[in-house]
């Protein structure tokens, strides 16, 4: 997408806005035209999504819905660079969750207590003390519970259009022959492992994100599937249901066996990756390629590996919460050997090698 909000091609309806865009009075990308609104983002769009569905089409319709909530307010400067401005709920929102207290996960704990185990993020803890990353973190409550309450309260807004989106499928008689996702693209860290704002690391927290779907045809209500999903399995499911074959260059695989309950085959681990950049400076080194499996996870630090002496390696079954990092337990070398040979498997078919 890079930075501005002009249409792209293949869509017929365009809606979006430059850069990171902007809670309150926004200045939205219509088609082209540049149009400012007066009112709270995620309301204004949420009535143009309603508006889109509610329309008589004449052909089978798609509508891809991505909210601003919930990331927070960001002004741009003359540089480029976007400086934080804080969560901002819808005003009949703001005061929903006041003095509410979120329960922490209790791998929330401080940077000297994560480098025990982890010493990969020793430099990265010490750079993020500069006085630049110190502003961010206090711009947006980073990894404190008025930012859990804040990013919730702007929940809210979206989970009205929600509503409002099936009321208006409802309506007009289209529900239950239409496919719906809600899904989050990324998960977050609030204080675990003594990260936030982020989420780009391969930690539970970071990895796992919501998937809810609903097509009556195809899925039973209830259905919940406790496979290795990821979000690059849509597109070849979307393929599949809309009668088509996903091609040799489609990523993933259809979820439609899962749906039906046939589990046969079905992947057995995954692979994660993220190469540094520029984003968050106190970040820098911090590439890494990781395997997932049911029951494990190794995490490879390639621009800090010194022949894999800052590898972790966690047992997802009796370490759910990832504070014990077993990659030097004797118990554990034939496991951290296995994923190791996974890890290149599953690199080299990404690479189509």
């Amino acid at each position: 997408m890079g930075n501005d909000g002009q249409p792209r091609p293949g869509y017929d309806v365009w809606v979006s806005y430059d850069g990171h865009g902007r809670l309150n009075d926004p200045t939205l990308n219509e088609g082209g035209q540049y149009v400012k609104h007066t009112g709270y983002v995620t309301d204004i769009m949420n009535e143009m999504a309603v508006d889109f569905v509610g329309r008589r089409h004449e052909k089978p319709w798609s509508l891809f819905f991505a909210h601003k909530a919930v990331h927070p307010d960001a002004e741009q400067a003359a540089d480029g660079t976007f400086a934080m401005e804080g969560y901002r709920a819808a005003p009949r929102h703001q005061d929903l969750y006041r003095d509410d207290v979120f329960p922490m996960r209790p791998n929330v704990l401080t940077p000297a207590e994560i480098v025990k185990s982890k010493p990969a993020w020793a430099e990265a803890f010490e750079l993020r003390k500069s006085e630049k990353a110190q502003l961010l973190h206090k711009a947006i409550h980073s990894g404190g519970q008025e930012e859990v309450r804040l990013r919730a309260c702007m929940m809210a807004a979206v989970d009205e259009g929600v509503g409002m989106l099936f009321e208006a499928l409802e309506r007009t008689g289209q529900l239950d022959d239409t496919i719906i996702l809600f899904l989050g693209d990324n998960g977050y860290f609030f204080g675990e492992h003594g990260l936030g704002p982020d989420r780009r690391f391969a930690y539970e927290e970071g990895i796992r994100s919501p998937l809810v779907v609903r097509y009556p045809p195809r899925i039973k209500v209830g259905t919940r599937l406790i496979d290795l999903v990821i979000l690059q399995d849509i597109a070849p499911t979307l393929i599949q249901l809309a009668g088509g074959r996903p091609g040799p260059q489609v990523q993933g695989r259809s979820l439609l066996p899962l749906f039906a309950g046939k589990r046969a085959g079905w992947r057995k681990s995954f692979l994660i990756e993220y190469w540094a950049e520029n984003a968050m400076p106190w970040l820098v080194g911090m590439t890494y390629k990781a395997v997932r499996t049911d029951r494990y996870k190794y995490i490879r630090w390639v621009n800090r590996a010194r022949d894999g002496e800052l590898d972790e390696l966690y047992d997802l079954d009796s370490d759910p919460y990832e504070v014990a990092n077993v990659i030097r337990r004797p118990a554990y070398r034939a496991t951290r050997d296995k994923l190791r040979r996974e890890l290149r498997v599953l690199v080299a078919d990404a690479l189509g090698l």
